[in-house]
């Protein structure tokens, strides 16, 4: 089944620019290292890449190290890196090349942050790897649940069990989630783990 509000993910592949900047996290960094098999071997030399290994541990950092970036930075999340972005993407110059890889979480937030900055979304390269876990917005109480890899699951937030739409907000990088017992608290389905 296709979501027509989710994003459409492609395959990151080199294009012509004067700066790269990618940003990944936990298995979006083999994205970077398979795309750089294509690349020219000086590529990366104008290249920033801003990595969030997640639980990938350091399994990508040597391989990263090697493509010799011009700039590379390991943060512990996509929250601690914001200001960093932010920065990068205010003080960016025409010829900016933007390639976000990993969750659908990262690619998700890191989009935003590019369209506050005046990116069209249509313009950053994706690639989607690793956990489909989703990232949920809460409708009652506005809260996010973040890694949420089950349906129904419990709001972070308020405690409402919530029935996780297939709606997906890009201006909030996250799927709608409704209470599914408004009717009568005390039904409780089972939680399935159905987003993996």
């Amino acid at each position: 089944m296709t979501l027509l509000s989710r994003p459409v993910y492609g395959k990151l592949s080199a294009q012509a620019g004067t700066h790269h900047l990618f940003i990944a996290d936990s298995e979006g960094a083999s994205a970077i290292l398979d795309m750089a098999k294509q690349a020219s071997p000086d590529f990366f030399a104008s290249a920033e890449i801003m990595y969030i290994p997640g639980a990938a541990g350091d399994k990508y950092v040597a391989g990263l190290e090697a493509l010799v970036p011009g700039r590379l930075y390991r943060g512990p999340s996509v929250a601690a890196a914001t200001q960093r972005l932010r920065h990068i993407l205010e003080n960016a110059h025409m010829g900016l090349r933007l390639y976000l890889t990993g969750t659908e979480s990262l690619i998700g937030q890191v989009s935003r942050i590019a369209a506050e900055a005046g990116i069209e979304h249509s313009s950053i390269q994706t690639e989607l790897r690793g956990s489909m876990a989703r990232r949920v917005q809460c409708v009652h109480c506005k809260g996010i649940t973040e890694n949420v890899t089950t349906q129904p699951v419990r709001c972070s937030h308020c405690d409402l069990l919530l029935l996780v739409r297939d709606h997906y907000s890009r201006r909030l990088a996250a799927f709608q989630g409704v209470c599914i017992n408004a009717e009568d608290p005390s039904e409780i389905p089972p939680a399935e783990e159905v987003f993996r």
